[in-house]
C-alpha cells in the first residue's frame, strides 16, 4: 500500500496546501499551517457507508411542517439562549476559557434532564470518580445518569447505539479520536472528523448532542472554522476571571435568535441564573460622584442597563494615556474628537479612562452618549443625577442619532426606578403615552443638548 503524503492544513480557516506556507493563503493568518495525514480514500468510503444511505428525494409540499420537539434544561437562561430548549437531534457546540464553567453547567443541567430523559456524559479529560466528586458539589443526583470515560470516538458511537440516549454530552472534543484518522488528538484534522462523525449520528439517531470546545491564546474557537459549519448552535462562554458573572451567548442557532445571552453567577454550588441582569449591574453605584452615567443596551430581545464609568485627569507625560475596559477604544477616541470639535470640551492633555462595571461588554452604538457623558462629567467634575439614563448614538457632526427599541429601553428604565431618560429626539414620537407621563423624557438633537439636560447646575 502506498504511503499516504502529508498535507498542510490552516488551523483558523481549514486551508489545505501541499507545502507549508508561513502565511495561509486561505485567511491570511501567520504560523496556522499544521501538517496532517489525510484519512484513506478507503477509511472515507467506508465511514460514508457506515453513516449516509440513500435518501429518497420528496417534493416540498410532501415534508410534513411538524414543529420541533423541545426539551427544557431547567435552566431559564440557558433555553432562553437556545432558542426555548433543546431541539432533538441537534449538535450544540459550547466553547470558551478553561475554568469558565462550561463543564459545571453541562453537568448542572443533567439533573433536571435525568427526570424523564435518559443522559449519558462522555469525558476524555476527567476520570469517573472525579465526575462524581463534582457531581455531589454540585447537588447532581438523578439515576438517569450513564457516565463513560473514553476517547475512542468509534467506541463511544457504538455504545450511543446499544444505550439509545436521549442526550449526549462530549466532553470535550479536541480529546476525542477517530482510528482511521492518523493525526493526532486535537489536530485539525481530528477535530473536523470526530464533529462530522457526531453531526451523522446525532441526525440519523435523533440524539441531542452537546459538544464542549476550546478556546485558544485568542480567544476564538480551537480548531478550523469549519467545525462551526458543522454544528447547529455555537455557544460562548464569557467573563472576566475577577468576576462572578459569566455571561453565555448564541453566535449561531439554526433553531433560534443568535442576540440572545443569559447571565450566569459563579457559586460553590455551581452556576446560579440571575433573573435581573440590569439590577446586578447597577448595584453599589456610588451617589454624589462625578464621573459615571448608566446606559441601556438591547441583548437580543432584552434591555440591559449598565453602569459607565468615565476618569479625567492630567497627564504626566507627553502623550495622554487612553484605556477601555468594556468598551472599543477607537469608539472612545471617536467620541473623544466629537467632544473636541463639536462641543469645545478638550482632552488632548488629560489621560482618559473608561470602565464599565460588572464586566460587561458594550458594543452598541446606543452607549455612546452614554460614554460621552461620563467624560465631561469627570472632565468638568459635574455630577450626574442618580436617577438619569442617558442613551444614543453620537454622529460625527454632533447630533444624537435614533435607536432601536427605545420604547423596551425606557419601559426597563422605568421599572428600575430611574425618573429622568435622555433620549434621540427622533424616538419621542413612537414612545407611548405613558411612558411619557409616568418619566420626564427628555428628547435631544446634539450632544450640547444632552449636557444641558442632565448635568447639574
Amino acid at each position: 500500500m502506498a504511503k499516504l503524503k502529508s498535507v498542510y492544513v490552516c488551523s483558523e480557516c481549514g486551508y489545505e496546501s501541499a507545502k507549508w506556507y508561513g502565511k495561509c493563503p486561505g485567511c491570511g493568518e501567520w504560523n496556522t499551517m499544521n501538517e496532517e495525514i489525510p484519512i484513506s480514500s478507503v477509511s472515507n468510503k467506508n465511514k460514508s457507508n457506515s453513516f449516509l444511505s440513500a435518501q429518497k428525494v420528496m417534493k416540498l409540499k410532501d415534508i410534513t411542517g411538524d414543529v420541533e420537539n423541545r426539551i427544557s434544561t431547567g435552566i431559564k437562561e440557558f433555553d432562553r439562549v437556545l432558542g426555548g430548549g433543546i431541539v432533538e437531534g441537534s449538535l450544540v457546540l459550547i466553547s470558551g476559557d478553561p475554568g469558565i464553567g462550561k463543564s459545571t453547567i453541562l453537568l448542572q443541567i443533567c439533573e433536571y434532564l435525568g427526570q424523564n430523559k435518559y443522559v449519558l456524559y462522555v469525558s476524555g479529560e476527567e476520570s469517573t470518580n472525579q465526575i462524581k466528586l463534582r457531581a455531589n458539589r454540585l447537588g447532581v443526583v438523578t439515576d438517569n445518569l450513564a457516565i463513560l470515560s473514553q476517547t475512542d470516538l468509534s467506541s463511544i458511537i457504538e455504545t450511543i447505539r446499544v444505550e439509545k440516549p436521549d442526550v449526549v454530552i462530549i466532553d470535550s472534543i479536541q480529546t476525542m479520536i477517530y482510528s482511521e484518522c492518523s493525526s493526532s488528538a486535537g489536530s485539525v484534522t481530528q477535530v473536523r472528523e470526530c464533529t462530522n462523525i457526531l453531526m451523522h449520528t446525532a441526525k440519523s439517531l435523533g440524539v441531542s448532542i452537546f459538544v464542549v470546545g476550546h478556546v485558544n491564546k485568542d480567544g476564538a474557537l480551537a480548531g478550523p472554522k469549519v467545525l462551526e459549519h458543522i454544528v447547529d448552535t455555537v455557544l460562548y462562554f464569557e467573563g472576566e476571571r475577577n468576576y462572578s458573572y459569566r455571561i453565555l451567548r448564541g453566535v449561531k442557532n439554526r433553531f433560534g435568535s443568535t442576540n440572545e445571552i443569559g447571565v450566569f453567577e459563579m457559586k460553590q454550588d455551581g452556576l446560579q441564573e440571575v433573573e435581573n441582569p440590569s439590577l446586578m449591574m447597577i448595584s453599589g453605584r456610588p451617589k454624589n460622584t462625578s464621573g459615571t452615567c448608566v446606559a441601556c443596551v438591547m441583548e437580543g430581545s432584552r434591555p440591559i442597563l449598565a453602569e459607565v464609568q468615565g476618569l479625567v485627569t492630567a497627564t504626566g507625560f507627553g502623550t495622554p494615556r487612553r484605556m477601555c475596559t468594556g468598551f472599543d477604544y477607537n469608539r472612545m477616541a471617536m467620541i473623544l474628537a466629537v467632544l473636541e470639535k463639536r462641543a469645545g470640551y478638550f482632552f488632548n492633555n488629560m489621560d482618559t479612562y473608561i470602565n464599565v462595571v460588572g464586566g460587561l461588554r458594550l458594543d452598541e452604538p446606543s452607549a455612546d452618549l452614554t460614554v460621552a457623558m461620563a467624560l465631561v462629567s469627570s472632565l468638568k467634575d459635574m455630577v450626574v443625577d442618580e436617577k438619569v439614563i442617558a442613551f444614543g448614538e453620537v454622529g460625527l457632526a454632533g447630533e444624537i442619532r435614533a435607536v432601536s427599541n427605545c420604547e423596551q429601553r425606557v419601559a426597563e428604565s422605568y421599572r428600575l426606578g430611574f425618573e429622568k431618560c435622555v433620549i434621540p429626539f427622533h424616538n419621542y414620537k413612537s414612545l407611548s403615552k405613558e411612558l411619557k407621563v409616568n418619566m420626564d423624557i427628555v428628547p435631544v438633537r446634539t450632544i450640547r443638548d444632552a449636557f444641558r439636560a442632565i448635568t447639574e447646575e
